[in-house]
């Protein structure tokens, strides 16, 4: 595709098929994002690549945190207490997830695109149990056959960040590129310590996030693209 096409075509795709992804390509995809700028050519990241059986039993370790954290916020207080410290549901990722709403203007545009994934799924506003599964799909990486978890150094400070926002940037769209679909996760970087169970991970990196990579299915969710503001929402304005 032209470079615009690539670009227009990426979405969050959130319903994968079962098809497997060639292990060439997968190689091929992540080679080519390995070209991605950073500061100082430092690339101040690594990744962990679940496919196959680590896949799958990632996955089900990760619903199941989830679902017991679930249960247990809905616990009367003290119960939570105890329930959280003993029960090994307690996020363990690197960073701390946003709780609550997000500041200001950007809680408006959450709440919009959630409100649009939701009329296209057909889950009505007070239905919690169809949301809490919904969300509960994240942690099997929406039946993707690869899943990603992204690691930073932590010396780089916010620089780290920066470079891995842009290597995963090239590596949706190179995938795109390729016929397959991707959906960025912060979803995975909540809990730690199943990916732990499956690579020997470098003590001095931080878990940020995930990617769900794959070939989309014909679900209508994967035609679902919330609008981006305009661009004079964007640009500052200059001093006179």
């Amino acid at each position: 595709m032209e470079f615009t096409d690539v670009l227009f075509n990426r979405r969050s795709i959130r319903s994968f098929s079962d098809k497997p992804v060639d292990e060439k390509l997968l190689n091929d995809i992540l080679t080519a994002a390995i070209e991605s700028p950073s500061s100082s050519n430092t690339q101040p990241y690594k990744m962990a690549v679940a496919t196959g059986a680590t896949n799958k039993a990632l996955g089900k370790a990760l619903l199941d945190k989830y679902y017991t954290a679930n249960k247990i916020n809905s616990m009367p207080l003290p119960m939570k207490v105890v329930s959280a410290v003993t029960s090994g549901a307690l996020p363990d990722g690197d960073f701390k997830p946003i709780l609550g709403k997000y500041p200001g203007e950007f809680q408006e545009r959450r709440v919009k695109t959630g409100h649009g994934l939701y009329e296209v799924l057909g889950i009505e506003r007070h239905d919690r149990e169809s949301r809490d599964e919904q969300m509960a799909r994240n942690f099997t990486f929406f039946n993707a056959p690869v899943a990603i978890f992204f690691f930073i150094h932590p010396g780089m400070t916010h620089t780290a960040l920066i470079d891995l926002g842009i290597f995963m940037q090239s590596l949706m769209l190179i995938a795109t590129d390729k016929g397959l679909g991707t959906c960025a996760q912060g979803a995975l970087g909540m809990w730690k310590s199943p990916i732990k169970k499956h690579f020997s991970l470098p003590k001095e990196y931080k878990l940020v996030c995930g990617m769900a990579l794959g070939y989309p299915d014909d679900h209508k969710v994967n035609d679902y693209r919330p609008p981006k503001v305009s661009l004079d929402d964007l640009l500052i304005t200059a001093k006179n």
